[in-house]
């Protein structure tokens, strides 16, 4: 029987690499591709991006019912925190950072005095949600979280896992660690008659 490789064995895998918002389109149509309910792999090494973007593809994640597990392979900061908290399981190793932060923004327009105070008041209210959205997710208080991004704290993995926000794997224990409970390799066995 000839065999497709074109065929997905097991979840799909996305890469969430570099800023969100330079690859957002493609991020959005690779989580558009996993079935509403279906399951896919997160991994993450991301400074971030905009909020937007992290509300957008946090929503999809919650909208669909995506069983999403998050990898953290580097970095897991700023915007990028959002899908992370979405995904129902997350796992992280000693060396992985996440960097809680107060929201920031930019302009790269020329705007008059009234648009920029509109400006401020949007993203002040915003932070304020996203804030309450990502304690939510994580199931924490905002007491806590706001001990995290107030004035801005690298959290390691091994710290998110001691608070019960992630599974901590060593990395000596990565090369026999299973996503899904699968064994890595089927062995063969000689069947002798």
């Amino acid at each position: 029987m000839d065999h497709d490789s074109s065929v997905q064995e097991g979840p799909l895998e996305v890469a969430l690499v570099g800023d969100l918002t330079d690859h957002e389109g493609e991020l959005t149509d690779r989580l558009l591709s996993v079935p509403p309910g279906g399951e896919c792999t997160l991994y993450i090494d991301s400074p971030g991006g905009s909020p937007y973007c992290a509300i957008s593809l946090t929503t999809l994640i919650l909208l669909r019912g995506i069983r999403a597990t998050a990898v953290v392979t580097g970095e897991c900061s700023s915007a990028t925190l959002w899908p992370f908290a979405a995904c129902r399981r997350r796992i992280v190793t000693p060396f992985s950072v996440l960097l809680f932060h107060p929201m920031k923004w930019q302009s790269e327009e020329h705007v008059d005095l009234s648009e920029a105070a509109e400006w401020a008041r949007h993203f002040g209210v915003l932070e304020e949600d996203m804030d309450t959205l990502l304690a939510d997710l994580f199931g924490i208080t905002e007491d806590k979280l706001r001990q995290w991004i107030n004035p801005g704290r690298y959290v390691s993995g091994r710290e998110l896992a001691e608070g019960g926000l992630a599974e901590l794997v060593e990395m000596q224990a990565l090369a026999s660690f299973r996503l899904n409970g699968a064994p890595k390799a089927a062995k063969r066995m000689k069947v002798r008659s």
